[in-house]
């Protein structure tokens, strides 16, 4: 008996010793999860585009700004009294995608804001995963991904569009805002309302 208990003693910690390095030999190894993606920055958002609510008379507007000409296709412009009168910031206008737009525009549609419409270069190389990822954030449903991006939030759609800029290293990014046609219409029938 004390053979066997003499034994016993050393066969258990033998036992959970080979247990042990069992397991550990046995441990399948996980590849490591892809790094997450980093936070867009809130310049990604289109709301920082908004300068000023839609409906928004010129004098209410808080940049300097320069009256533009913009020339646009006979099939676009439905008749000459219906196109808006653009208007260009002078000086910094909001960085929009972590960049400086390079063009600006707030357009007026019988006197009140109707359309705003930013420019940005994007690197060629990158331009195709900077606009899925942005696209993601601005429909939030998981829409499909494209070239184009468009859909609509309080009463403003919004448009996306990426072309390729004329000096071909970079890619343009074009957003354009347009309020909602019953909210245009609503502010056109209050220019025509008689004040009582």
């Amino acid at each position: 008996m004390n053979c066997a208990l003499r034994h016993a003693r050393w066969a258990v910690p033998a036992a959970a010793v080979c247990m042990l390095a069992a397991c550990a030999a046995s441990k399948p190894k996980i590849a490591p999860l892809p790094a997450a993606p980093p936070p867009l920055d809130a310049s990604y958002d289109w709301h920082v585009l908004l300068i000023a609510p839609f409906g928004s008379v010129l004098k209410d507007i808080p940049l300097a700004l320069h009256e533009v000409l913009v020339f646009r296709d006979e099939e676009h412009s439905a008749s000459p009294a219906d196109d808006p009168e653009c208007y260009a910031a002078e000086g910094a206008a909001p960085r929009f995608m972590t960049r400086s737009p390079s063009s600006y525009l707030l357009c007026f549609n019988h006197g009140r804001l109707s359309r705003i419409e930013a420019t940005v270069p994007l690197p060629k190389n990158e331009s195709a995963q900077i606009v899925a990822d942005a696209c993601a954030l601005w429909i939030k449903n998981g829409a499909e991904r494209s070239e184009a991006c468009e859909g609509a939030e309080g009463g403003i759609a919004f448009a996306a569009r990426i072309e390729d800029a004329p000096n071909e290293e970079d890619t343009q990014l074009t957003m354009q805002l347009d309020a909602s046609e019953s909210d245009q219409a609503s502010d056109h029938a209050a220019d025509r309302t008689p004040d009582r």
